[in-house]
């Protein structure tokens, strides 16, 4: 059985990660600001995984999580989803410094500060690992009021791409996964009009779902995918074609 770390586990994607990895026979540690009713349920009837409670974004929280999940797991860790993110939309001219700094100290160095933590462990146990980061379309497009949101997820492919070059020798793959807009609890604060415009411009006519982007994160985690590192895969019904 191998161990996987995810951020943000306690609802929407991060949930649904959670749970097909534990179908997929892994052992899974995630953690979140507060648990949520769904999380505590899951947690209370299956013993493989555990939730701890981490501010990500706050580097000394992160380092113990990932202490504590490793102990708890008793078995090495093989992966990291970095899936844990906000979403605040606003134009740039008037969207208050207080929420920019805080959408990249979650998305952005969040990432980076559990990456690194994760990469320590992989060295310490000598032996290979991914890395998964959660990014999104709105990274390499730009949209309206989400400059900030944007600017926080193209960091996070670049990310992947620097780490996939620092770490391919000790076989450690790094990729990015990059949905478009899922029907989730992030996208259920869009109007109808919104809705019903990205479900218009995208080539398949809906919104994504979870289950369209567990598959990738198995591939990315399986044996199949050694050779591939430093890639974002985008997943978004062709709405980027």
């Amino acid at each position: 059985m191998k161990h996987i770390m995810v951020t943000g586990g306690s609802r929407g994607l991060g949930l649904g990660i959670v749970i097909h990895l534990l179908n997929q026979g892994y052992k899974v540690s995630t953690c979140s600001r507060n648990k949520t009713t769904a999380v505590d349920d899951l947690v209370n009837n299956n013993e493989h995984v555990k939730w701890f409670q981490c501010e990500v974004g706050n580097a000394e929280q992160t380092a113990t999580f990932v202490k504590s999940a490793c102990e708890w797991a008793e078995v090495p860790l093989w992966g990291l989803i970095n899936n844990a993110g906000i979403a605040k939309e606003g134009v740039l001219a008037t969207f208050p410094n207080v929420e920019s700094d805080a959408l990249l100290q979650v998305n952005l160095n969040g990432a980076l500060y559990f990456a690194r933590e994760v990469l320590r462990v992989f060295l310490r146990q000598n032996t290979a690992g991914r890395i998964i980061n959660i990014s999104s379309i709105i990274g390499s497009r730009g949209y309206t009021g989400l400059a900030a949101y944007s600017a926080s997820k193209a960091g996070l492919d670049g990310l992947t791409r620097a780490l996939a070059r620092e770490n391919g020798r000790r076989n450690i793959t790094v990729n990015s996964i990059a949905p478009g807009y899922l029907d989730t609890e992030m996208s259920s604060t869009l109007s109808d009009k919104k809705r019903d415009q990205i479900i218009r411009r995208t080539p398949m006519h809906r919104l994504g779902t979870v289950a369209d982007i567990t598959p990738a994160i198995s591939f990315l985690l399986s044996d199949e995918a050694a050779f591939i590192t430093g890639q974002t895969l985008t997943i978004d019904g062709g709405i980027t074609n």
